[in-house]
């Protein structure tokens, strides 16, 4: 059953969700950003489908996500390597690890995070980028942006609700 597409919706995560909103997409790009680079080691890694690997790697390439190099001609067989805009889905991928952790690893995290600079395990702790407040969801609020089609992306808040008579 083809998902619908989230292509014309004016919404940064539906965008975000039509490059790696699939299954196993972002399992691929976890073991790509844990050096993973060749297809066959996808594939064990992962127990995945060769055809539905061979998908969501094309996918990936055409978005930019992966870049595909040939490290042998016959057959011809690719690394795949990520790009800086595969590469800064790690706080993605560390947001929901973290959630995982809190809520669906009862006996601790499979795997935790070790900054290289310290060497303890570490947590992203959401801050504000203007004054550096730690962030939780009930901190923040929506508004309008400069890419907004319509004033009516947000649903009516306080906040957003449109003045009348």
């Amino acid at each position: 059953m083809r998902r619908t597409s989230f292509e014309d919706m004016n919404c940064s995560i539906a965008q975000c969700l039509e490059v790696v909103g699939e299954w196993w997409t972002l399992l691929i790009v976890r073991d790509a950003l844990f050096g993973v680079t060749r297809f066959d080691d996808f594939r064990t890694r992962l127990g995945i489908a060769r055809n539905v690997l061979t998908q969501r790697l094309e996918h990936l390439v055409a978005h930019g996500v992966l870049t595909r190099t040939p490290y042998q001609d016959n057959p011809i067989r690719y690394d795949y390597d990520l790009t800086d805009k595969g590469r800064s889905l790690w706080l993605v991928l560390t947001a929901m690890r973290q959630w995982g952790d809190t809520w669906s690893a009862p006996d601790g995290p499979p795997v935790e995070a070790v900054h290289v600079t310290c060497a303890h395990t570490m947590t992203v702790q959401p801050v504000c980028s203007e004054c550096g407040d730690p962030l939780t969801a009930r901190d923040i609020r929506p508004a309008l942006g400069p890419g907004a089609h319509t004033p009516d992306l947000l649903p009516h808040t306080p906040a957003t609700r449109p003045e009348g008579p």
